[in-house]
């Protein structure tokens, strides 16, 4: 069985007159990180390795991810393909993961993330927010194979919040 955990980097500030890429977290976005991996981190599989968009939200969001499961950076990439916003750069990514991982997270964008995780879960999602996290599983042990899965669980920071 594979399982993927897709979370979308948290909230991003357009305080600052910087590219894309090098945009950084609003302070609810790192908030709602927190919020969302330590809640995650109660209930969360053992997670073989962990990719991030290069993108500084995303890896911001991944770094407070690692941090609260303790996750050992040994197992932890920037990837490029997953600064995507289509989906297609990242289903590829994906289905060419190394089968001897069988839980993986990945740290990217809207709005690859929502129709990735309507494509491959079985909940459709109108949205998924930022610094939400969606695990899907998979009947299969090879990556190039999953198709539709289940959405296990769905960890968005309005349900946690009071």
């Amino acid at each position: 069985m594979k399982q993927l955990i897709l979370m979308r980097h948290g909230k991003s500030s357009w305080d600052y007159d910087v590219s894309d890429k090098d945009r950084p977290l609003k302070q609810r976005g790192i908030n709602d990180a927190h919020l969302v991996s330590q809640t995650f981190a109660l209930h969360a599989p053992s997670i073989d390795f962990i990719y991030s968009s290069p993108a500084n939200r995303a890896l911001h969001t991944s770094m407070i991810f690692v941090r609260n499961l303790e996750f050992g950076l040994s197992g932890f990439k920037v990837n490029d393909m997953l600064y995507d916003f289509s989906g297609n750069s990242v289903q590829q990514f994906v289905r060419h993961l190394d089968n001897n991982l069988n839980t993986v997270a990945i740290f990217g964008h809207n709005y690859a993330f929502t129709s990735l995780a309507n494509t491959w879960g079985d909940q459709y999602i109108e949205n998924v927010p930022t610094a939400g996290l969606v695990h899907i599983t998979f009947g299969v042990d090879d990556w190039s194979k999953i198709s539709e899965g289940t959405t296990e669980q769905m960890v968005f920071p309005k349900h946690l919040k009071k």
